[in-house]
């Protein structure tokens, strides 16, 4: 159980990490006179933040459902939820970027934030591996 208090409080710290930079960050970059790579970083940022918070969240759900309510001899391994849990985060994550739903937000398409969700989500999966959290 205690590492899923540590995926809690990474979620902790990327959500401050996300309102530091959206509140005082991104005006600072947008209004002054920085090259445009700072731009895109800025604008792109929060959508590296929720690649991370999307693996981390639905891996501590999958490993709670298994947990709770799978029988024992049933099962499924840590290492394929943190697999399934990445590959639902990516679904959600790019389905939204690419204009197919639009339960996150109203979002508008920018090749940019693609590329930060997929390094988000690869850095939340990277995380979960790093860690191997499970519920017992």
């Amino acid at each position: 159980m205690k590492d899923t208090l540590k995926l809690a409080r990474i979620q902790i710290l990327v959500a401050i990490l996300f309102v530091i930079g959206k509140a005082w960050f991104r005006p600072f970059v947008l209004n002054g006179d920085f090259h445009i790579v700072f731009d895109i970083i800025v604008l792109s940022l929060p959508n590296f933040f929720e690649g991370i918070v999307g693996v981390l969240s639905l891996t501590y759900i999958g490993l709670y459902l298994n947990h709770r309510l799978v029988a024992p001899k049933q099962k499924i391994q840590p290492k394929r939820i943190y697999v399934i849990a990445t590959v639902l985060a990516t679904i959600f994550v790019l389905t939204q970027e690419f204009k197919i739903h639009n339960l996150g937000g109203n979002n508008v398409y920018d090749p940019y934030d693609v590329l930060f969700s997929i390094i988000g989500l690869t850095f939340g999966l990277s995380i979960v591996w790093k860690i191997q959290p499970i519920v017992d």
